[in-house]
Order: structure tokens, then C-alpha cells, then sequence
């Protein structure tokens, strides 16, 4: 993952959970208390709220393998014109990153390997960056429209 020029963040939020199922609905309440703040559609909170889950959860069920024994970080920055999510842990890892990013690839045949999918669908930009027994760290980018400027005058009436 390259370090971007976003500019000046704006604000921001970060969390830092042990690595247990309940903590994912926890998660998504928080981004999306975060981004509910900005100009974004209902629609657009949801697909959020989706994305983060499936990143928290990846973690969670990958990254330790379903079991409490680590810590997952959540980092919300709103700048200008992005708001961006990065959820990272210190799990196992992901050998293949392009291969874990294909549809219907998982390493457990319990799932249906959709997650990078979803956020893929969900958000403008997903960046995933992961090293063996280091742990993944996954960005997840909404961009921002800035709200229009107006000039003052007002349209001649017909």
C-alpha cells in the first residue's frame, strides 16, 4: 500500500478490539456513527457498514482463526474528499493476496469467499497489503462529493 497525499485529515477515530465475533456489529456502529457526520446517502452508509464488517470479520476468522488471542485496529480519517477506513491486525497473514481478492476463493470451504468482493462493490477504492504470520492491513476509501458552490445570484424568473 502506497501512502497517499490526502491531504489534512479533517478528523478522525480509531478503535482497538480483541479479536471476538461480538466485536464486529461493534465496529460497524462506530464507522458508521463516524460517517453518518458527513453528506452521504443512506445507501452509501450501509455499503460502508457492510464493507467494515466483512474487513473486521476477515480479520477475526482469518487472521486469528476465530479465536480471541489478538487485537483488531480500526482507524477512521475523514479528509476533504475521501473518508477512509483501515482495519489491520496481526494475524497469520494472506500468502496470495490477489488470489484472496478473487470471488469465491476462501480458505475455509465453510465460506463463500465474498468479503473482498463486497468491499470491492461497496467502496471506491480497497487496498490490501499482507505479509505471512505479520498480518493484513486493509484500506477501505469512500470518496467525498463536496458540495456545490454557489454564486449568490439567484436564476431569472420566467
Amino acid at each position: 500500500m502506497t501512502v497517499k497525499d490526502r491531504g489534512e485529515i479533517i478528523n478522525y477515530v480509531q478503535l482497538e478490539f480483541l479479536s471476538v465475533p461480538e466485536n464486529v456489529s461493534l465496529s460497524r456502529v462506530v464507522v458508521a456513527s463516524f460517517a453518518a457526520q458527513l453528506d452521504l446517502t443512506l445507501n452509501d452508509l450501509e455499503e460502508i457498514k457492510v464493507a467494515v464488517s466483512e474487513a473486521v470479520s476477515n480479520s477475526i476468522i482469518h487472521g486469528y482463526n476465530n479465536k480471541p488471542v489478538g487485537k483488531v485496529y480500526v482507524t477512521v480519517m475523514r479528509y476533504e474528499k475521501e473518508l477512509v477506513i483501515i482495519v489491520k491486525d496481526e494475524g497469520v497473514g494472506i500468502k496470495d493476496v490477489k488470489k484472496a481478492m478473487e470471488a469465491a476463493y476462501s480458505t475455509d470451504p465453510e465460506r463463500m469467499g465474498l468479503g473482498f468482493v463486497f468491499m470491492k462493490s461497496f467502496m471506491d477504492e480497497v487496498n490490501v497489503v499482507s505479509e505471512p504470520g505479520k498480518g493484513t492491513t486493509v484500506e477501505l476509501v469512500k470518496k467525498l462529493e463536496l458540495p456545490k458552490k454557489t454564486t449568490g445570484k439567484q436564476a431569472p424568473k420566467e
